[in-house]
């Protein structure tokens, strides 16, 4: 099967959500988990031939000039996301599916949805919108609760550690939330008169990785 879908990581499949896919305008997806019972593999070939989701660029690009949707397909170990754009396609009418600019994706303590910009350029009348990487609230909330309650009880080094083993990439929005968790362990540490944990601390910086274990990246249009 030439269509490359089996993510490397879930950071491969992330990046490729929501660099890639969203925004080409798959917006609308469905969920699935594979039963440990079947073969994955057999169940990519199916999905992929179901929907008609290995065609060429050019062949998008006819679809959309005929107001038809194309669709996407991507999977890590046994979870699976369905994509779609706008446009007729029967997809859209047999599946339970959700529009990620409404509901947010949920995978791996991700929250991965298209959102509008908080401003538009003066002089432009159509709103801006981009992709949104977050890490989804219960987990964001697990881990600032774990945070704040080492943040008194653990050496600097060891706080700095545990930060820099959080798994999640470092898009803009992820970093905003681990700079507001590390405030807040740093307010609890300066009340206490510990020594503060240093932005560095975080590991900000984030890595481009493949999305796929081939290096070949799916055609978007």
């Amino acid at each position: 099967m030439k269509y490359r879908c089996v993510a490397s990581t879930p950071e491969g499949l992330v990046q490729q959500v929501a660099v890639s896919y969203l925004r080409h305008g798959y917006w609308w997806y469905t969920t699935g988990r594979i039963p440990g019972s079947k073969n994955p593999d057999d169940i990519d070939r199916k999905l992929v031939a179901k929907y008609g989701i290995d065609i060429s660029e050019r062949q998008r690009a006819r679809r959309k000039s005929r107001g038809l949707a194309n669709m996407q397909y991507i999977r890590y170990q046994n979870w699976f996301l369905l994509l779609c754009t706008e446009g007729h396609h029967p997809f859209r009418t047999q599946e339970n599916i959700r529009d990620c600019r409404r509901h947010p994706i949920r995978f791996e303590g991700y929250s991965i949805s298209y959102r509008r910009a908080g401003f538009t350029p003066k002089g432009d009348v159509t709103p801006k919108w981009h992709a949104c990487v977050r890490i989804e609230p219960e987990t964001y909330a697990e881990l600032k609760a774990f945070f704040l309650q080492r943040a008194c009880h653990r050496k600097a080094e060891t706080l700095t550690e545990d930060f820099r083993r959080v798994p999640f990439a470092r898009y803009a929005p992820i970093r905003r939330q681990l700079l507001n968790i590390l405030r807040n362990v740093n307010n609890a540490r300066s009340r206490m008169g510990f020594d503060l944990l240093p932005v560095s601390a975080l590991n900000l910086r984030r890595k481009i990785t493949r999305p796929f274990t081939d290096e070949i990246i799916t055609k978007v249009a």
